[in-house]
C-alpha cells in the first residue's frame, strides 16, 4: 500500500468520529505519498476534543493498521507550544491535517512550518526531550512492579536517541529510534558516539545469535499476553493479535538486517509489556536483563545522567553542522 492510500483511508476514519480535528503524527508523516508503507508500521491519528478520552488504540480500517490517540486544544494551546514539543512539532512541519471543522489546526499549521527549523527552536526541543529522559529516571526508580521500572528506564534511556534525532531535524521515532540515530551520526563520523547509545543500553557486546534467542522468549511472552482481554495499560493494543507483526515481525526484520543490537531495544519493551499485561515473571525475563547488565537500575540511570553532558555538546554540533551558522563547537 502506498502512503498517499494510507492516509486517505485514515481520513475516511476520521470523518466518521466525533472529534474537533484530526491529523497525522509519527512515522507516516516523514515519508512521500508515493512512498510504500512499511508492512511493519502502523499510521497514527491525533484526534483533538475539548476533554480528555481513552486511547482507542490500534485497529485494522480499510486495510490499514490505525492507532488513534485523543488530545485537547490545553495540549496544543499555540504555534509557541508546539515548536517546543519535539514529538509534536514534526507533525505540524508540513500540512498533515485529516479534518479540522474549527480552521485553527491549519492556522497553526501555518505558524509551525516555517519555523520548525529555526535552531532556536530546534535547541528548545532538544532540551525537552532531555527532560524527558531525567523525568523518565526519576519514574523508575518510584514504579512498582519491578517490570514497569525496567520499562520506564528502558523509555527514558532511549530517549537520548531522540535528543540526536530532534537535533538532525529527523523523525524521533519510537520502535526504530536506534536505527534510524544509526543513520543521522554516520555520516557525521559519530561511531564512537552511536556505540556509547548501545552501551547505556547495554546491547553493544550481544550477538545476532543471543538476540535471537531474546526475541524468541519474547516471542513466546507476547503470544501469551495477546490473549488476554481488557488488560489495564495505555499500551495493550501494542500487545494484541494485529499488533503481532508490528512487535514481532518488525524485530525480526531487523535481525535480519544486521541490526541486531539495535532490536533489542524493542525486544526488550515489548517483553515486558506482555509481562505486565501477565502479572507474571519468567527466567527469560532475568536473562534478558543478565544480557543488557541490568544489576541496579539506579546505577544504570546514573550512566545516563553522567553522559547528558556529552549529548548535549553532540546535538549542539549536529545543530551548527546542518545549520551553517558557524564553526561546531569543541569536546563534543
Amino acid at each position: 500500500m502506498k502512503v498517499k492510500e494510507a492516509r486517505e483511508a485514515a481520513a475516511r476514519w476520521v470523518a466518521g468520529v466525533a472529534c474537533d480535528g484530526a491529523f497525522l503524527t509519527g512515522s507516516v508523516t516523514w515519508l512521500d505519498d508515493g512512498d510504500d508503507l512499511p508492512e511493519s508500521s502502523d499510521v497514527d491519528v491525533f484526534l483533538v476534543a475539548g476533554e480528555q478520552h481513552p486511547k482507542l488504540g490500534k485497529f485494522p480500517y480499510e486495510g490499514v493498521l490505525l492507532e488513534a490517540t485523543y488530545l485537547t486544544w490545553d495540549e496544543i494551546p499555540s504555534a509557541a507550544a508546539i515548536l517546543g514539543h519535539y514529538h509534536l512539532a514534526g507533525a505540524f512541519r508540513r500540512d498533515n491535517v485529516l479534518a479540522d471543522p474549527t480552521g485553527r489546526l491549519r492556522e497553526l499549521q501555518s505558524e509551525v512550518g516555517p519555523a520548525w527549523a529555526a535552531p532556536d527552536w530546534v535547541r528548545r526541543r532538544c532540551e525537552h526531550a532531555e527532560s524527558r529522559i531525567l523525568k523518565g529516571l526519576a519514574g523508575a526508580a518510584a514504579a512498582e512492579p519491578y517490570p514497569m521500572a525496567v520499562l520506564r528506564w528502558l523509555f527514558a534511556t532511549g530517549v537520548t536517541t531522540h535528543v540526536l534525532l530532534t537535533a538532525g531535524l529527523r523523525n524521533p521515532t519510537v520502535r526504530l529510534r536506534y536505527p534510524e540515530v544509526r543513520r543521522l551520526l554516520m555520516p557525521y563520523g559519530r561511531a564512537r558516539l552511536y556505540e556509547a547509545l548501545l552501551e547505556l543500553l547495554g546491547s553493544e557486546r550481544l550477538g545476532p545469535g543471543r538476540v535471537e534467542r531474546h526475541l524468541a522468549a519474547m516471542t513466546r511472552a507476547f503470544d501469551a499476553a495477546a490473549g488476554v482481554d481488557g488488560a489495564p495499560y495505555p499500551f495493550a493494543s501494542d500487545i494484541s493479535p494485529q499488533a503481532r507483526h508490528i512487535a514481532v515481525d518488525g524485530c525480526r526484520e531487523l535481525i535480519e538486517r544486521g541490526l541486531h543490537r539495535e532490536a533489542m531495544f524493542w525486544i526488550t519493551a515489548t517483553h515486558v509489556r506482555s509481562l505486565l499485561v501477565l502479572g507474571t515473571d519468567t527466567p527469560a525475563f532475568h536473562e534478558l536483563l543478565a544480557d543488557l547488565r541490568i544489576g541496579s537500575l539506579e546505577a544504570r540511570a546514573q550512566e545516563v545522567r553522567a553522559f547528558l553532558p556529552r549529548l548535549r555538546r553532540a546535538a549542539e554540533k549536529i545543530i551548527v553542522l546542518r545549520d551553517g551558522a558557524g564553526p561546531p563547537p569543541a569536546g563534543a
